[in-house]
C-alpha cells in the first residue's frame, strides 16, 4: 500500500478528475483532497491511495511535472505526518519571544551594566526559561506607565 503525495493542483480539480489521472498506472484505493476547514474550498493538494507499490512508483514518475488544469503537479511518496500532537498552531499563539514592547523598567539598568540584557522572557535558565519573580527581587519598584 504506496500513500501518493499530490501537490501544486488546481483548486478546482476534483477527486474524480484525480481519480481518472491515476488510474491508467493501476488500481486506485482511494483519492483524498485536503479540504480548508473554513471555507470549504480545496486547498491545493491531495493523497492518492494505490495497493500496488510498483504501479505507484509508475505514477510517480509519469505524473510528476505533468501540466493538469494550468499547473505543473509535484507528485511524489506522501510523509508520515510528524509527531507533534497537533496542528501547526494557527491563530491562537504563535510563541514570540522577548518583551512584547511596552515599558520595559529593565532597559535602565542592564544599559549601566553593560552586559547583554534577557530581552524580557528569555534567558532565565534556572526554570526553563520561564517568567521569576526572583529576577527582580532585589530591583527597585518603578512607577507604572500611565495608561490614557
Amino acid at each position: 500500500m504506496k500513500n501518493v503525495f499530490v501537490g501544486n493542483m488546481n483548486f478546482q480539480t476534483t477527486e474524480a478528475e484525480l481519480r481518472a489521472l491515476f488510474e491508467p498506472f493501476g488500481q486506485v484505493t482511494r483519492v483524498h483532497i485536503a479540504m480548508d476547514r473554513e471555507t470549504g474550498r480545496a486547498r491545493g493538494f491531495a493523497f492518492v491511495e494505490m495497493p500496488n507499490d510498483a504501479e505507484a512508483a509508475k505514477a510517480m514518475s509519469g505524473l510528476d511535472g505533468k501540466e493538469v488544469g494550468g499547473r505543473a503537479l509535484k507528485v511524489n511518496e506522501a510523509r508520515p505526518k510528524a509527531a507533534s500532537g497537533g496542528g501547526g498552531g494557527g491563530p491562537r499563539g504563535s510563541g514570540g519571544s522577548g518583551s512584547g514592547g511596552g515599558f520595559d523598567r529593565d532597559r535602565d539598568r542592564d544599559r549601566n551594566r553593560g552586559g547583554g540584557g534577557s530581552g524580557g522572557r528569555g534567558g532565565n535558565s534556572r526554570q526553563g526559561g520561564r517568567f521569576s519573580t526572583e529576577d527582580y527581587r532585589d530591583s527597585p519598584r518603578q512607577p507604572r506607565e500611565p495608561r490614557w
